[in-house]
């Protein structure tokens, strides 16, 4: 049906008339049915599922109706009848489905599986609430339920139900279906498993529940709060239901397709992404035990399905779990877990690479490593380090299971969705052909002394701050000045990730203007990150940046000068409107703990210049865009390495040879900071600082002062920052998921 037709008719009444509402409900409807034009029977023999404890899909209906092709058509029709299809958005729930980088890159990669027109499915669980809601109060960050499910979605309730055995009771599931839609190609899955038990009437107080009740709770938090036995407990709960459920459906869609078992590989290939999956190992050999399969060869087919998929080298993803958990939740798999140490023993008696330790733990990654076919990085320099250094061990065995690909994001999303105006003006300038092939931005690079341009460039930017500045009045009642610089670090709250340097920056920045030592043009220095309710640092460094945010905006000097914004509850739908704005981008992590980065990549399309450490994806961003175009500070990853080895980094030495580092440090405890903050969060930070700095952020104060000043003061030039950005969005074609993932068929999954 025409598309103004379909739309009254639903509506019943003219376009004009409807509200933001009733359109956003009318146009789910319409792109559901030209999803379902374009779906066809697979055919493939072979099959990728993507396993993975978060999809950070965000906002769907543009995405959807660009990859359709029908994006221009749609807000056309609704301009010339009053409305925006920019309002409409905000009509749609944000599916709480993903936190980081993990669900957002699971994300990406799902759309460019569909748009390279490979048989892909993501494998996960339908969270109802989330991660949760986050809300400043009293400078704190508070958590409240974050629910998205509504009537109408784009959630598919399937036929199709397991019953899922744990150790101390059963439940049913049930799959939910969302349609991942290619850019001009096919249309693939999102696999969501659901309980059919779930009670969200359970959560009281915030997000605290009784995590005992797993029928009930299975399934309303993403990465429930493990700080004490019963929430550990409920995570292994959670990764059981979301692999027992997929394998299952993996068997089953298998065998539809011809698959005897015995040759499970020919028609499946796994990705397990990172180790939250993991346990897919042991239940597809005890699937396929039952099924007849003796143990040594149904070890040997799930070996041949399944691939890892490291993410950081940080032990939170590097899970390891009590034996008598296992033998609690899930008995049924720990004696294939035990016979898989037990070969291991057989081989090699380097206790480093068994399964379980000799405290009884179980390392997940171990599993991976030795029981899948491929273990790869997700950036050059991540790999290398996986290699000769944190799996060092492992690589000895198996070199030839090691590799890397390096991490991409679909330029779909974030540049033709969340910046219509760049992608115009690139279109203009080079032709469609990016759409789909993404080097080939690098035409752009023949316009770099353009002047004309670069004007361009410069005043498209303009606008995007200009949009951000009135988002964020409207959101956050916070007035920005759109001809500041927009200095932007958002990402998850850790420590590793420093947003504890860039306080300490502002302090010191805050401190010289008092002393009258004045920037020659005003700074906006904007944050957005969630902290794990548990992580109790992570959520005093936010307490920390709501109360300077606080002081610099009652300064009545201050304040003309430096801005300090946190955006309360940081999203995809957040980004999408920070990331087309922002000047400058913060990928300040501590040299070799970053595995890649993401964030660094969309700000890149989007003409922001990085300032950051050479650490994860930053080092190939280095290297693609040279010296010039990059600020790079920092102590290297090999130095942070044997800094670590030789245990010989004191932070306290910096801060007593440092006046300017004391001073912002002491500034956390001063009366400015007390006499509207918490003396115990503040104080605990600052003692964590003085007293043990596990992230190094002393470290690298002096050379992120000096490197962010010069950037500031370049940033003066506006044709020579203008030639920056033009450099850094005509080399991020590199860094499209679509290369990525075609790598990860072409090394890995083999399917066409």
């Amino acid at each position: 049906m025409q598309l103004k037709k379909f739309i009254e008719t639903t509506c019943n009444k003219p376009i004009s008339e409807c509200s933001n509402q009733e359109l956003y409900l009318a146009l789910l409807s319409y792109t559901k049915e030209q999803i379902k034009e374009k779906e066809t029977p697979c055919n493939d023999k072979k099959k990728l599922y993507y396993i993975s404890a978060e999809f950070l899909i965000g906002k769907l209906l543009s995405n959807n109706l660009i990859n359709l092709g029908i994006y221009d058509e749609v807000a056309l029709l609704l301009k010339g009848n009053g409305k925006s299809l920019a309002e409409i958005e905000e009509a749609e729930p944000e599916p709480s489905l993903g936190n980081g980088g993990l669900g957002r890159l699971a994300a990406c990669f799902l759309d460019s599986i569909a748009t390279l027109g490979l048989p892909g499915d993501g494998v996960g669980l339908n969270y109802h609430l989330g991660l949760f809601k986050q809300v400043f109060k009293d400078h704190l960050q508070n958590e409240t339920p974050n629910p998205w499910i509504e009537k109408e979605s784009w959630l598919h309730k399937t036929d199709t139900t397991y019953r899922i055995a744990f150790g101390g009771t059963t439940v049913t599931s049930r799959l939910y279906d969302i349609d991942v839609i290619g850019y001009n190609n096919r249309v693939n899955k999102l696999h969501l498993f659901d309980v059919e038990s779930v009670d969200e009437s359970i959560v009281r107080d915030g997000i605290s529940f009784n995590k005992e009740d797993i029928a009930k709770n299975l399934t309303l938090f993403l990465y429930p709060d493990d700080s004490d036995e019963e929430g550990r407990l409920l995570r292994i709960y959670q990764q059981y239901f979301m692999v027992s459920n997929g394998a299952r459906l993996i068997l089953d869609e298998c065998i539809a397709r011809g698959s005897n078992l015995h040759d499970l590989p020919d028609y499946a290939v796994i990705q397990i992404n990172d180790t939250h999956p993991t346990m897919v190992i042991p239940e597809l050999i005890r699937l396929l035990m039952i099924k007849g399969i003796t143990f040594h060869e149904a070890m040997d087919i799930v070996t041949r399905t399944c691939a890892y998929t490291n993410h950081t080298i940080l032990a939170e993803a590097l899970e390891k779990w009590p034996m008598k958990y296992l033998e609690k939740v899930v008995p049924q798999l720990t004696p294939i877990i035990y016979a898989l140490d037990d070969m291991v023993r057989r081989n090699y008696s380097d206790e480093s690479v068994y399964i379980i330790d000799k405290n009884n733990l179980v390392h997940m990654a171990h599993i991976d490593i030795h029981y899948g076919f491929s273990i790869n990085g997700v950036a050059r320099l991540h790999t290398e380090i996986l290699e000769n250094n944190e799996l060092n061990n492992f690589y000895k065995i198996y070199p030839e299971k090691f590799n890397n690909k390096t991490n991409g994001i679909t330029f779909r999303r974030w540049l033709l969705h969340c910046d219509h105006d760049l992608t115009k003006f690139i279109t203009s300038l080079i032709g469609e052909g990016y759409k789909t092939d993404a080097t080939e931005l690098e035409k752009l690079l023949k316009f770099k002394d353009d002047k004309k341009v670069l004007s361009e460039l410069l005043k498209i930017k303009q606008a995007n701050k200009k949009v951000l500045k009135d988002y964020i009045l409207t959101t956050e009642g916070i007035e920005i000045d759109d001809n500041s610089i927009y200095d932007i670090q958002i990402k998850r709250l850790h420590e590793y990730k420093r947003q504890q340097l860039n306080v300490l920056y502002l302090i010191h920045k805050y401190l010289e203007i008092k002393a009258g030592k004045l920037p020659k043009r005003p700074i906006t220095a904007i944050f957005g990150a969630k902290a794990a309710p548990a992580y109790i640092i992570a959520k005093d460094i936010i307490h920390a940046i709501l109360c300077l945010q606080d002081i610099i905006d009652k300064d009545p000097v201050a304040s003309k000068f430096l801005h300090v914004v946190m955006v309360e509850n940081y999203n995809v739908s957040k980004a999408e409107k920070l990331i087309p704005a922002c000047d400058i981008s913060e990928q300040i992590s501590l040299a070799s703990k970053e595995a890649s980065g993401t964030g660094n990549m969309k700000f890149m399309l989007n003409g922001a210049i990085t300032l950051g450490t050479m650490d994860g994806a930053n080092v190939e961003i280095h290297d693609l865009v040279g010296d010039d175009n990059i600020y790079i500070f920092g102590e290297s990853s090999e130095e942070v390495i044997e800094h670590y080895a030789k245990a010989d980094y004191v932070s306290k030495d910096f801060y007593e040879a440092d006046p300017e580092l004391k001073a912002a440090v002491d500034f956390l405890v001063g009366e400015e900071m007390l006499a509207i903050g918490s003396e115990e969060h503040l104080t605990r930070l600052y003692n964590e600082l003085l007293n043990k700095d596990w992230f190094m952020t002393f470290l690298d104060f002096k050379s992120y002062v000096k490197t962010k000043d010069q950037a500031f003061k370049d940033y003066e030039d506006r044709t020579a920052w203008a030639k920056k950005m033009l450099v850094n969005i005509a080399k991020a074609g590199f860094f499209s998921s679509d290369r990525t993932i075609a790598e990860y068929n072409r090394d890995i999954w083999h399917l066409k």
